[in-house]
């Protein structure tokens, strides 16, 4: 039987259902493994779906690998933000095709 990482309610609502889950506490390198599967996950998911709560699974996943490599969302935020200044973001929707 194979598993994978899930959200921390997600054995409660299990057991709501009648059904006793198996699981286990993952290390702090098996933790930091299972998500970055489960970022590939969520945004496969994201691809096929295109909707916003797939959205917001993958920004749940990236806030929790930041604070799992030590990071504050804060901290992430200003990094993003200053690269934004630096290099601007994506709303002008450019498409680069390469140099003459």
């Amino acid at each position: 039987m194979s598993g994978k990482l899930v959200r921390d309610k997600i054995p409660d609502i299990i057991k709501a259902d009648g059904k006793n889950p198996i699981t286990r506490v993952l290390t702090d390198d098996e933790y930091l493994a299972e998500l970055d599967k489960k970022l590939n996950e969520e945004v496969a998911e994201y691809q096929a779906d295109k909707s916003i709560e797939e959205m917001a699974d993958v920004l749940e996943v990236l806030f929790a690998i930041c604070k799992a490599r030590g990071h504050s969302i804060e901290e992430l935020m200003e990094v993003k933000q200053a690269k934004q200044d630096k290099r601007g973001g994506f709303k002008d929707k450019i498409f680069w095709e390469g140099n003459n």
